[in-house]
C-alpha cells in the first residue's frame, strides 16, 4: 500500500487547485474599455478608457505607417464609485490629443507604465465644411442579443463610418451587476469605439442613479456631463439631448428647463446667418420620439407626447420641443428607444407637408424623422400597430441599423441595413434640400 501515498498526496494537492487559482488577482492596472470621442473642437480627439487601480493616463500615438508612439499626450483620471451594494471602484482615464492633421491616420496605445491597451488605428475628423461624413446610426444595443454587434465592428474597421451616433439605451443596464454590466458592455463596443468617436445621448435604461453610469464611463463635448451638447461635421450641425429629463422628474425639473434654455441658445447661434450657411443642415439626436407606431403604449404611441407637447402636470408646466425644433427649421430628427424602424414623412403637428407627392423629400416642407432603435438587446423587437398613421412612411422589425451621409449642403442620403437579412439594405431616402432654416417650410 506504500505506492497509494502519492497518489492520496496529489489528491490533496488537487483539492487545494481551486483555492490557489482564486488567489491570483486581475491585473487592475491594465487599461480595458477603451473609447473615442470628437470634443467638437478641429484637430482633436478625446481616448476614455478605464482600470481598476489609479495609474497615469497616458496616450502614446503617431501616424500610422510611420515610426509607432513617437507621440506622447498626458491626461487625468476620475475615481467613479458605483452606486450598487458593493461600491465598486474604477478610475476613468480622459486624455485629449490636440493638433491632428485632418483625415490623416493615427495608431494608438493607452495606459501607464503599469500596463497598456492594444494598438489601435483612428482617422482625425476632417474639419472642412466639404467633407462629407458617414454615420453608422442606432438606439437600444445590449450585451445579450446584441445582433447588429458583429456586422457593425467589421464595417467600422474596413472604415465605413466617420462616427457612430449611439442614440440612448446601453448594455442593459450599465448599473446592472454592481456596474459589471456596464464594464462589459464597454468591452464589447471597444472594437468599434476605439476606431471611430462613439457619440451618444442618454436614454432610459441609464437612469439608475441619476444616469451615473451613463455620466461617468463617456466624454461628449460640453459641460454637462454628456446629457446635451452639439458638435459639427462636415456640412451639419449635430445636436444630442436628453428626452429623459421630460420623464424623471424626481432628478430635477430645472434640469428640463435648463435644457430647453440651451437648445433654444444653440440653435439660435446655429441658425446666424453666416453658420448656416456653412452649415445648413441640423440634425438632432435623442432617445425617446416624438412619433411612432409601435403597439405599446410608449410616450410617442400618445396625441399629446411629453416630448413632443411638453407637460401641462409640472409648475411652471414645461415646454415640448416640436415647436422649437420647427421654428428654427431643425431638418432631420434621430431617434430610437422603439426596437424597430421606421421612417416618417416630413410631419409637424401630426400632419404630413410632403415636398411633393412624387418627391416627399425634395425640399419637405416639415422636419424628416427617423426611429431606429432595433440594434438588437436582451428585449428583442418591438410590435406595430397595425393601423399606423399617415405620417409614418416605412416600418420594419427587422433587427438592424441606419447609415447616412452627409454628401454636401442640399443632399443627405439615409438607408436601413437588416441584419436579419444578412446586411441587405431595405430601405433608403435622399432628402434634398436647396434652403434651409424657418423659411424653407414655407
Amino acid at each position: 500500500s506504500a505506492k497509494m501515498v502519492p497518489v492520496r498526496a496529489a489528491c490533496v494537492f488537487l483539492s487545494l487547485a481551486p483555492l490557489l487559482v482564486l488567489g491570483v488577482p486581475p491585473i487592475w492596472t491594465q487599461p480595458e474599455q477603451v473609447h473615442l470621442s470628437y470634443p467638437g473642437v478641429p484637430g482633436s480627439m478625446v481616448v476614455t478608457w478605464t482600470t481598476f487601480n489609479k495609474t497615469e493616463s497616458k496616450v502614446e500615438y503617431s501616424f500610422l505607417g510611420g515610426r509607432h508612439f513617437e507621440m506622447t499626450a498626458n491626461g487625468d483620471a476620475t475615481l467613479f464609485v458605483d452606486s450598487g451594494e458593493e461600491q465598486r471602484h474604477m478610475y476613468i482615464h480622459r486624455v485629449t490629443l490636440t493638433g491632428l492633421k485632418p483625415a490623416a491616420a493615427y495608431v494608438y496605445h493607452c495606459g501607464s507604465d503599469k500596463g497598456w491597451s492594444d494598438a489601435f488605428f483612428f482617422a482625425a475628423l476632417n474639419d472642412s465644411t466639404n467633407f462629407s461624413p458617414r454615420f453608422a446610426l442606432y438606439g437600444d444595443l445590449g450585451n445579450e442579443n446584441p445582433q447588429s454587434l458583429a456586422r457593425l465592428q467589421k464595417e467600422t474597421q474596413l472604415g465605413m463610418y466617420d462616427a457612430i451616433l449611439h442614440i440612448g439605451d446601453f448594455a442593459y443596464d450599465m448599473h446592472e451587476d454592481n456596474a459589471r454590466i456596464g464594464d462589459e458592455f464597454m468591452r464589447q463596443i471597444e472594437s468599434i469605439a476605439a476606431y471611430v468617436p462613439y457619440m451618444t445621448c442618454p436614454g432610459n435604461h441609464e437612469a439608475t442613479y441619476n444616469f451615473s453610469n451613463y455620466r461617468n464611463r463617456f466624454t461628449m463635448p460640453g459641460q454637462t456631463e454628456s446629457l446635451w451638447y452639439s458638435w459639427n461635421l462636415g456640412s451639419a450641425h449635430i445636436i444630442s439631448f436628453s428626452t429623459e429629463v421630460y420623464f424623471y422628474l424626481e432628478f430635477g425639473l430645472e434640469l428640463l428647463f435648463k435644457q430647453y434654455e440651451w437648445l433654444k441658445k444653440d440653435l439660435e447661434e446655429a441658425n446666424r446667418p453666416e453658420n448656416r450657411a456653412v452649415r445648413p443642415w441640423i440634425i438632432t439626436m435623442g432617445h425617446r420620439p416624438m412619433y411612432c407606431s409601435d403597439d405599446d403604449q410608449d410616450d410617442c404611441t400618445m396625441f399629446d407626447s411629453y416630448v413632443r407637447l411638453g407637460r401641462k402636470d409640472t409648475k411652471p408646466p414645461a415646454p415640448g420641443l416640436e415647436d422649437l425644433f420647427y421654428r428654427y427649421g431643425v431638418d432631420l430628427e434621430l431617434w430610437a428607444h422603439e426596437h424597430t424602424y421606421e421612417r416618417l414623412w416630413p410631419v409637424y403637428g401630426y400632419k404630413v407637408y410632403n415636398g411633393s407627392k412624387e418627391q416627399p423629400y425634395v425640399n419637405p416642407k416639415a422636419p424628416v424623422h427617423i426611429v431606429t432603435g432595433s440594434a438588437g438587446c436582451r428585449e428583442k423587437t418591438d410590435m406595430f400597430n397595425p393601423n399606423p398613421k399617415d405620417w409614418s412612411a416605412f416600418r420594419s422589425t427587422d433587427y438592424g441599423y441606419t447609415r447616412m451621409q452627409v454628401v454636401n449642403t442640399t443632399h443627405i442620403y439615409l438607408e436601413q441595413v437588416s441584419d436579419d437579412q444578412y446586411g441587405k439594405v431595405i430601405d433608403s431616402i435622399w432628402v434634398v434640400k436647396e434652403s434651409h432654416g424657418f423659411s424653407a417650410w414655407f
